[in-house]
């Protein structure tokens, strides 16, 4: 995550500082000037703006006062309270925040030595697979001598101030910035994963297993440094509209903490060992909080002894901050971001995850095999025409991770274009030994599809079964185009890629040793009625299927005779006269044995159609019926691109 730094606009922070140095002058940004245009695309902030600098606002400028403190920030006139949220929770990750503002004490203002002093600054921030290192003079607008926008509690401490014009300069202006989603900079402060929770869909208030596991994995994720913000769904005529409860709708609200605080007072609260899931938040305004249960001064407090209050720091005064009930956030906030830091270092105790980053894009050609930008499964024409991932689980079950996010779009805004495109991605398991692109759903299984949304990230957590599987990206429409990353967590490699590549390429060696004229894909669902092979009347069967020469074999199915196999395989044949065997072995720990087999043309004339067959003996014997009987399907192509 911490990777090498690019320069934005090709502005070197210490280049230009020591030069400004030398020439005893401030410096002056030529890409993000004083002028409207840095401020506004459209709607004009309401007064005379001055651009001034940190000691014409206040006396005794410093980055930080007295620390960082998620309680340092009070947002502006820009509709930015999702920023302003990000920064209350960065302020709360000091590896995070000292990533974002590098070099921190070397930018400080130094009272001793105002001649080193240069009014530049730099942040950094990860943008789309790279961290982005952001130049800015130190000149802020202001109107009668204020601060217009984000600025902390204090009128001398700037970091706030400064992070938002860095980021408001890599947007396009400030502006650009009003109106977007917590998650998103979060991710922009540190390469996170952004996980989006429906909590009005889900409804975990009304189901206490649920909401149980909820609680638990957002304990877990904030315990390991990762951010969470929330926020209540609103119409156009609702933003900021203030609810009885003391919430307000459309305004995102940062985490601070999720605890289970101990109820009961003195020693007889360590004995009962009775606790209650709180969660606490910040309202970026620094001011109106939540008044139902738990709140500052709710008379649920009484039950927590003062050595609990003490240590989680309850104060009673407006200052934004507040404690809910996890049922009651639950039930009140309809939207939460949750941003993973995946651990993908080798070199921790945590667990740790393998990381796979692609970029990609969805491109037009007219040339169906080249076109990549093919929309969802609506357009089934269309839809594998989109790129296409192949990943593989070699666990026998494993947690994967998927993120798929697009380009920021906001620097569009000022030209009408910063809207999001409306993206997700499927996975489907595949063959077992497929190696080139998918051209047909023949008995591929969509094993989940995530919702097509007009979001920056999707992200999707499932747990899968050992096997090969495909994702494939795309926009909701076709022919829509558009830059991608897309992020793939699995415990063990997993050997994710592009497949790009059609069928097998034809080499100056294919004369001698021949090249594919069919394709046939296999099917095998399952088996039963097999052979018992112990005592307890079961067995543990696996299937291979081989063909000239090359074989594919499943998982051992344990203690049954009625295996599910769901096993695929996919043959590109040289010679289709030589049949396909499809054999059924008993795994043991001393020898395997064989429990039948069926055999298959794999003529293209064949019924396509699911059968179940008969397992019969080997060799010379292969007319003899043995206890048994598979179902499979098979196809068989010519056209190598039909499959």
């Amino acid at each position: 995550m911490f990777s090498t730094v690019t320069s934005y606009k090709n502005q070197h922070y210490s280049e230009l500082k020591r030069k400004c140095l030398e020439d005893k002058e401030l410096f002056e940004d030529p890409e993000f000037p004083v002028t409207n245009a840095s401020l506004f695309y459209r709607k004009p902030p309401p007064g005379m703006v001055e651009w001034k600098r940190p000691r014409e606002v206040s006396d005794g400028p410093h980055l930080f006062v007295e620390g960082i403190s998620s309680h340092d920030l009070n947002q502006g006139l820009l509709g930015n309270c999702w920023f302003v949220a990000a920064c209350s929770c960065l302020a709360l990750k000091p590896d995070l925040w000292q990533k974002v503002i590098p070099d921190w004490k070397e930018q400080e203002w130094d009272s001793k030595h105002p001649e080193n002093y240069a009014g530049i600054f730099h942040f950094q921030f990860w943008v789309f697979g790279e961290w982005v290192d952001v130049v800015v003079d130190d000149r802020l607008p202001t109107i009668n001598g204020e601060l217009i926008y984000c600025h902390s509690k204090v009128n001398n401490e700037f970091w706030s101030a400064l992070l938002e014009k860095a980021y408001a300069k890599l947007s396009g202006c400030y502006e650009s910035l009003d109106g977007g989603n917590t998650g998103d900079a979060v991710v922009d402060f540190s390469g996170a994963v952004a996980e989006a929770i429906n909590l009005e869909a889900e409804a975990f208030h009304k189901d206490q297993g649920r909401m149980d596991k909820l609680f638990e994995d957002l304990f877990n994720v904030y315990d390991r440094d990762g951010i969470i913000s929330c926020s209540i769904k609103a119409s156009p005529s609702e933003i900021e509209a203030r609810l009885a409860c003391g919430l307000v709708k459309g305004h995102a609200y940062s985490v601070t903490s999720v605890k289970k605080v101990r109820l009961g007072h003195g020693l007889m609260a360590y004995f009962q060992n009775e606790t209650i899931p709180l969660i606490r938040m910040r309202n970026p305004w620094g001011k109106i909080e939540w008044n139902g249960a738990w709140s500052d001064s709710s008379a649920e407090w009484k039950k927590v002894g003062s050595m609990e209050r003490n240590k989680l720091g309850i104060t009673v005064q407006d200052d934004g901050e507040f404690w809910m009930e996890f049922r009651d956030w639950c039930k009140y906030f309809t939207d939460a971001d949750v941003c993973h830091l995946i651990n993908t270092s080798l070199l921790t105790i945590d667990k740790t995850w393998n990381e796979v980053m692609i970029l990609g894009s969805w491109t037009k050609n007219a040339e169906p095999l080249r076109n990549r930008c093919g929309g969802c499964m609506n357009h089934k024409h269309t839809f594998l025409q989109n790129p296409q991932y192949l990943f593989e689980v070699t666990k026998e079950v494993d947690e994967v991770l998927i993120s798929l996010q697009q380009r920021d779009m906001k620097i569009h805004r000022r030209t009408g274009q910063g809207e999001n495109l409306t993206l997700g991605f499927a996975v489907f398991k595949v063959e077992l030994n497929r190696k080139y692109r998918m051209h047909d759903i023949i008995t591929q299984l969509n094993v989940q599809t995530t919702t097509y949304i007009n979001a920056r990230t999707v992200f999707m957590r499932a747990t899968l079964p050992k096997g090969r599987y495909i994702i494939i990206p795309s926009t909701f429409k076709p022919e829509i185009l558009g830059e991608f990353m897309l992020r793939v967590y699995t415990n063990v490699d997993s050997g994710c890629r592009e497949l790009t590549e059609h069928q097998p390429r034809m080499t100056c060696w294919s004369k001698l040793t021949g090249y594919p004229v069919v394709v046939s894909q296999i099917y095998v669902h399952g088996a039963e009625g097999l052979e018992n092979q112990d005592r307890t009347g079961g067995a543990d069967p696996y299937v291979i299927v081989s063909c000239e020469g090359s074989s594919v074999r499943s998982t051992v199915k344990a203690d049954t005779v009625k295996p599910v196999f769901d096993t695929r395989a996919i043959f590109y044949r040289k010679k289709p006269t030589k049949p396909i065997t499809v054999e059924v072995w008993n795994s043991n720990a001393v020898k395997d044995q064989f429990l039948g087999q069926v055999v298959l043309t794999g003529s293209v004339k064949d019924s396509t159609n699911p059968q179940r067959l008969q397992l019969r003996k080997r060799g010379r014997a292969m007319a003899d019926e043995m206890p048994g009987s598979i179902t499979l399907r098979i196809v068989t192509c010519t056209e190598l691109t039909d499959m």
